[in-house]
């Protein structure tokens, strides 16, 4: 857990600097999305406060799979899958969004 929360610090303020948008899909209950529930649980209120004004949507749905979508200018969009991650992975996986547009 401890590294995830070294990379939530490390996103901190660069979300606004280099997307319009997050945007976290996954269901409440499978296993499969227990990584992506613990991040969320873990970090979203950090990001959030690092991040005010800043979208971060958190979509949940039912035998939805796993996924991070990041909109970019333009309307350019990437998605990572979560499915079966830990909470750090998860957590590297948003790192990649932000910092590789």
């Amino acid at each position: 857990m401890a590294a995830a929360a070294a990379v939530v610090r490390g996103i901190g303020s660069k979300l606004s600097q280099n997307l319009r948008e997050l945007r976290i899909h996954l269901c409440q209950s499978s296993a499969a999305s227990k990584g992506t529930r613990d991040f969320i649980e873990q970090h979203y209120v950090t990001l959030k406060k690092a991040n005010p004004e800043f979208p971060i949507l958190i979509r949940e749905c039912t035998g939805v799979q796993s996924k991070a979508w990041a909109r970019y200018e333009f309307g350019r969009e990437r998605n990572v899958p979560l499915d079966n991650l830990n909470s750090e992975q998860v957590a590297e996986a948003l790192e990649s969004l932000i910092t590789k547009p």
